[in-house]
């Protein structure tokens, strides 16, 4: 039977079963595009663009689609390059879909979901490392970013009628050039002051880390009694180690902050409970190995399959269903998880198309590749098919709630093979 979704007249009415059973009326757009998005996700949210006030904003779903529009447009274009699940992306969408309408005719306003794998090649041509990012085109040609992240309809159309480059921000001035307690090292210094000193401390610290920051105040403070008292039973001093790297290979850091203990130019103890001025003044009068370290999750025999950046897409693509955690290993959610995690993992051990995957963010260029897939916060759950992403998951952080997510997986791919069966 054929019949006009589009006609009142045919009766027709959309129904949505699961597991058998009549779960909602389907009352989204009846394209190709919103059905199988409702499908994969029927209690997900609404396309963009069937949100009724976006109506002005031109929605593109393909890279074809994206040079043909750069390519033939002789209006401005402002794109909105984004992620459906992106907080600050959902915040913006509605200033955005207003300036559309209110510049309709002269300026285009577009968006374009670009988090799935395939844009891979259009997020690296225009930098996209993070969501949203705007980019402004005259006539096929990248101009400009807009970075203006809390605009209003307004603030966007009168940017769009004056474009201009985003103000330089004043560099935030490191920590090494600003006058300090702290000796601050170099690659070239860095043995000749263990020479000359025969009892340091020395921070290993990375500039963006927030536990570095965290830390510095405190270290100085230290640093302003131990460093300039005559009779001091030791010095502080600190390393770049994303500027001295040879050093910082030299003594495997891998992590921020780490502060090690040298004693008469030897590598002595490596110290992670010395974070507060107060441990760090008793511990120097009284220099003794720290307690053992908890072995971490990584070192612990799981069925966990812990990656890093060098191998996340080559391994993720040889499982059809993979649920990564994005964590860091300080951070109180993920300790709480890691446990459930585990045991699901260990439940489906046997099952060669099922992965649960971790990824540390604090570890080396583990850092770039967790804000690429969108970790804004920790733990971060991804669902990945062969390697592409697909949905978060946003279920309880329980064994219960992992393993019935994989389950669920599981149970449709039984059902597409009983049905392939069937019919021969």
């Amino acid at each position: 039977m054929k019949a006009d979704p589009s006609s009142k007249k045919s009766g027709m009415e959309l129904l949505h079963y699961k597991d058998g059973t009549f779960h909602t009326h389907y009352d989204r757009p009846e394209t190709f595009k919103s059905m199988v998005t409702f499908l994969k996700d029927p209690q997900g949210p609404p396309l963009w663009e069937e949100n009724p006030e976006a109506k002005d904003v031109v929605h593109i779903d393909s890279e074809k689609a994206f040079r043909k529009l750069l390519k033939k447009e002789e209006r401005p274009i402002l794109m909105m390059f984004y992620a459906p699940w992106c907080g600050v992306c959902k915040r913006m969408m509605p200033a955005f879909q207003e300036a559309a309408t209110d510049l309709k005719g002269n300026y285009v306003l577009a968006g374009m979901n670009v988090h799935p794998a395939e844009f891979d090649g259009i997020k690296q041509e225009y930098n996209i490392k993070g969501y949203p990012t705007f980019c402004y085109f005259e006539k096929g040609k990248f101009l400009y970013n807009f970075e203006n992240y809390g605009a209003t309809a307004g603030d966007i159309a009168e940017w769009m009628e004056n474009p201009q480059p985003p103000q330089l921000k004043t560099p935030e001035v490191l920590w090494s050039d600003q006058e300090s307690a702290v000796f601050h090292l170099t690659d070239d210094d860095f043995d000749s002051f263990l020479k000359d000193h025969h009892s340091v401390l020395v921070m290993f610290y990375a500039p963006w880390c927030g536990h570095c920051k965290t830390m510095k105040p405190e270290y100085e403070e230290a640093a302003e009694t131990l460093n300039r008292d005559a009779d001091s039973p030791g010095v502080l001093a600190a390393v770049d180690a994303t500027v001295h790297k040879l050093v910082a290979e030299r003594y495997h850091i891998s992590g921020f902050p780490t502060v090690k203990y040298f004693d008469n130019s030897e590598e002595k103890y490596t110290l992670p409970q010395l974070r507060t001025k107060e441990k760090i003044i008793e511990w120097l009068h009284n220099p003794q190995a720290p307690p053992p370290p908890e072995q971490s999750w990584e070192e612990k025999q799981t069925s966990v399959v812990h990656l890093m950046a060098e191998d996340f897409r080559e391994s993720l693509k040889k499982r059809k269903h993979a649920l990564v955690m994005f964590y860091a290993p300080w951070c109180p959610h993920c300790k709480n998880a890691v446990p459930h995690f585990t045991a699901a993992a260990d439940y489906f051990k046997e099952d060669r198309k099922i992965a649960y995957a971790a990824m540390d963010c604090t570890k080396g260029q583990n850092h770039e590749l967790c804000k690429q897939e969108g970790v804004e916060g920790y733990p971060t759950f991804n669902y990945y098919n062969y390697g592409k992403f697909t949905e978060k998951y946003e279920g309880e952080r329980v064994e219960t709630g992992f393993t019935g997510f994989m389950k669920s997986l599981r149970g449709r791919d039984y059902e597409k093979v009983g049905k392939k069966k069937e019919e021969l």
